[in-house]
């Protein structure tokens, strides 16, 4: 029986593991706090805003944003191209995936950047001006 109920555990806790979505916001768009455009309007989002989504419905999304908030957005509002956000007072973005790599740029807080992949703790990034280079994990939100 001590097995059973062991084995039953292990299965609950592997249904629960799941991989987060990114998405971007594709153009500004308005955030509600359920999902009804009759719905209390909370802010708009700026385009490229990383998304972190939780529910996905017809024709909307819930979803979470870097500072924790969770709100409803309209689908067609999300776009499948990934942005990071900067998390960090100042992100500095490497030639390559090592902290000794030459520097590429400096991006500061709350800077988008698009996200072009993810190597061993660190993020592959473009900037709006096409600057690419690497950036820690720990100092981005949405990879």
């Amino acid at each position: 029986m001590k097995r059973l109920a062991t084995a039953f555990c292990l299965l609950l806790a592997s249904q629960a593991v799941f991989a987060a979505e990114f998405v971007s916001v594709a153009e500004p768009a308005t955030l509600y706090d359920a999902n009804s455009l009759k719905a209390k309007k909370l802010y708009v989002a700026t385009r490229y805003l990383p998304l972190e989504q939780l529910v996905v419905l017809s024709g909307w999304v819930k979803a979470r944003d870097a500072t924790g908030k969770v709100f409803w957005i309209e689908k067609r509002n999300i776009s499948s191209k990934r942005y990071v956000v900067v998390t960090a007072r100042e992100a500095i973005v490497r030639q390559s995936w090592s902290s000794g790599a030459p520097l590429a740029f400096r991006a500061e807080r709350q800077v988008g950047l698009e996200w072009l992949g993810n190597v061993g703790g660190w993020v592959q990034v473009r900037h709006q001006d096409g600057s690419t280079g690497y950036v820690n994990g720990a100092d981005v939100w949405g990879e």
